[in-house]
Parts: structure tokens; sequence; C-alpha cells
């Protein structure tokens, strides 16, 4: 995962990071979001997982286990994987739609980038198998570590490369 977290962290630097702020906010069709409101949507997430993935962590492993994955989880990481094409109602509060967004969403999301990486640094010695992460917009309900850390990253790159298709879509619109 750590891999990919890196890989996204470049994409956004290379792909998305050196263009101007009107193509970033522009948008491939009216009811679609620009590059930045994806990019936006992932902080709003960043903001809630990463403190709660923090105070996870910091519980440690008696022994490595596998992730073992639950109902609950299995659904989440199939709603997010990247070559999932099926899209989903976004909850009210993460959805980003209609927000004047500049640069800076790009720079915060790098930071959550950087706060990820370690987070996934620290996850080598905690228990991935316990239950101690609240979902977002229901929070009776916790994924195991484990699979709160994957959810979170497969998000990731589903958004980035949305964002980076919208960027091109919209380029494309603009010729």
């Amino acid at each position: 995962m750590r891999t990919n977290v890196r890989s996204i962290q470049t994409l956004v630097e290379t792909e998305l990071l050196p263009l101007p702020e009107a193509l970033l906010n522009g948008k491939p069709a009216p009811e679609r979001w620009s590059a930045l409101e994806c990019v936006e949507h992932l902080n709003r997430y960043c903001r809630y997982y990463n403190p709660a993935l923090a105070r996870a962590l910091r519980h440690p492993a008696a022994a490595r286990a596998e992730v073992q994955y639950s109902w609950l989880g299995r659904k989440s990481l199939d709603m997010v994987r990247p070559g999932s094409r099926k899209q989903h109602k976004t909850v009210k509060h993460m959805n980003p739609a209609g927000s004047l967004l500049t640069v800076a969403v790009l720079q915060e999301f790098l930071q959550h980038q950087k706060q990820l990486a370690a987070l996934l640094q620290q996850a080598a010695t905690a228990d991935l198998n316990r239950k101690a992460v609240p979902v977002e917009f229901f929070r009776l309900l916790k994924l195991r570590t484990g699979e709160a850390l994957e959810f979170v990253v497969l998000h990731e790159q589903r958004h980035v490369q949305q964002a980076l298709r919208d960027v091109r879509q919209a380029q494309e619109a603009a010729l």
C-alpha cells in the first residue's frame, strides 16, 4: 500500500499541480466533479480517517496476522475499487460540488499523503484485525484497521484517476 500512496502522491505532483487553476476547476459535464472537487472530496475523508487511523494504530499487535475481512470491509472495498465504474451517492457533507477551490486543495492533499505514509509505516507493528475505525457516515459501524487503511488507499486511487480523466476531458472540451 505504501507504493500505491507514493504513486498517488507522484501523480498529483506531476499531473495536477502544474496545471492552471481554471483547468483544474473545469468540469467535463455540469453534473460531474472537477479535478479539484475530486481531490477536495478526498481531503474531507482524510480529515476524518487519518486521525481515526492514528488512534487505531496505537495498539500493537500480539502477533502479525493477515487482515481478515468482514462483510462490511469487503462491501466497502468493492464500492471504492478504482476499476469499479459503478457510481455511488456521496453523503452531503463529503460532496464538494459547487465549491470555489484553489490549488491549495492539492497542497493539503499532499500533506495528507505524507501523514498516510507515516500511518502505513506504523501499521507494520499494529493489530490490523482490531475493529477500531468507525465508518465516517455511520460511526456505530467499525472497520478493522487493515480494512480501513485499504479503503482509504483504494478510495484515493479511484478519485485521483477520476480527477485525471476529468482534466483530460476538460482539456478536450476547451479545444
